[in-house]
């Protein structure tokens, strides 16, 4: 499949929409509905099932791409990517569990992540949601999930739960177990809250998800694992392609920034220097040649890593060391870059108005998306360091 999936042409329209999206605090429908059409949506589905095929590392090229359009458009879509990248992770290495995923995403489903909780810092590792079994190998969930993108338009949501023993001490020989599985839309038990009014990332409208009894069936429960730490092919699927993924977005963020902080040095100008352009001026320079260095410094770790999960690469262990700092790095580059650009661009910047200013909003999100700076340096510290002793 020759790149890219998203055109110029496209490309361009979903950035004239953005500030629309942002300044109403509404969904991105009319991108959604051009992205589906071009079959961004069916991006990782191998050309054996009908769709593109691509990899990993073509995909992050593109989400770049989106990013540097739209932020809240990328970060949304990403969730849709991360499942069905996840899919195809697991088809590559000859696990078929989510091949279903893979299939629906042919005939157009949307996919969702319900997995984020209120004071889950556990992530994969934990959840405060409850997994109850139905007694036939499936299970219906009841929990809070929130940050759930795409809210107004997904069909499919991958969610996590924890089964507990029954009173008795029947079932699971009494050990707890962690729940993946997918719910659908239409089967019931799911409450969105029209709760979404941030900072940034307005249009990925990412809301609150009541699970009030969702059903998996048996056979769309993927995975029962023991709580804790784990490199159970779907954990190692899951978190590296999220990482990956997200550190696309952002880097898409901080690329842009760079362009903007470019073009503005070019259009100022300085009454102190005889009205010649900012772009000769050598403090801005230096700014703008610190935003270059930072940005360019990313750019091959995705394309690493990436890459090394193409060729299925096993770090074992390893991994959650690798992308979880390449998502630290990623985020904390392109807040640097997007506050250069501002420091660049001057007062006009800080208008609600500005492109800019919407990606100093958008880039903050950053920050809250696992691994967060704290959980990716525990990380680190226990590889590096080994365990903190009890």
């Amino acid at each position: 499949m020759s790149l890219p999936l998203l055109t110029d042409d496209l490309l361009d329209r979903i950035r004239s929409r953005a500030a629309g999206y942002d300044r109403e605090n509404v969904f991105f429908t009319e991108d959604l509905e051009e992205l589906t059409a071009a079959g961004y949506l069916q991006a990782f589905v191998p050309a054996a099932m009908g769709g593109p095929g691509l990899g990993l590392r073509d995909v992050a090229h593109e989400q770049v791409r989106l990013a540097g359009a739209a932020p809240a458009t990328a970060l949304a879509v990403n969730m849709h990517h991360v499942w069905t990248g996840v899919a195809r992770y697991l088809y590559e290495r000859g696990d078929h569990s989510l091949d279903f995923v893979l299939e629906e995403a042919a005939r157009g489903e949307v996919f969702a992540f319900g997995y984020s909780e209120p004071g889950n810092d556990l992530v994969l590792f934990g959840s405060r949601t409850q997994a109850r079994p139905d007694g036939r190998g499936g299970y219906s969930f009841h929990g809070r999930k929130i940050f759930t993108s795409l809210s107004p338009a997904w069909t499919r949501l991958g969610v996590l739960g924890i089964e507990t023993p029954a009173e008795d001490g029947s079932g699971l020989e009494g050990e707890p177990r962690l729940v993946h599985a997918f719910v659908t839309r239409e089967g019931g038990g799911v409450d969105v809250l029209d709760d979404w009014d941030t900072v940034g990332m307005r249009a990925s409208q990412s809301r609150t998800t009541m699970l009030v009894g969702a059903h998996a069936p048996a056979d769309r429960v993927v995975r029962r694992l023991a709580p804790g730490p784990s490199t159970d092919p779907l954990v190692l699927a899951i978190f590296t392609t999220f990482e990956v993924l997200l550190a696309s977005v952002y880097t898409g963020i901080g690329k842009r920034a760079l362009e903007l902080a470019v073009e503005n040095a070019h259009r100022r100008t300085s009454m102190k220097n005889g009205g010649r352009p900012l772009s000769q001026d050598p403090d801005i320079r230096w700014r703008v040649a610190d935003a270059g260095i930072a940005m360019d410094g990313i750019y091959p770790q995705i394309d690493q890593l990436a890459g090394e999960i193409d060729a299925l690469v096993d770090r074992g262990a390893g991994w959650f060391t690798a992308v979880a700092g390449l998502k630290v790095r990623a985020t904390e580059t392109a807040r640097v870059v997007v506050d250069q650009a501002i420091r660049v661009s001057g007062g006009s910047s800080y208008f609600a108005s500005s492109e800019l200013g919407r990606l100093y909003r958008d880039v903050l999100a950053g920050i809250f998306h696992p691994s967060d700076d704290e959980s990716a340096h525990s990380t680190y510290a226990s590889a590096l360091l080994g365990p903190v002793e009890d």
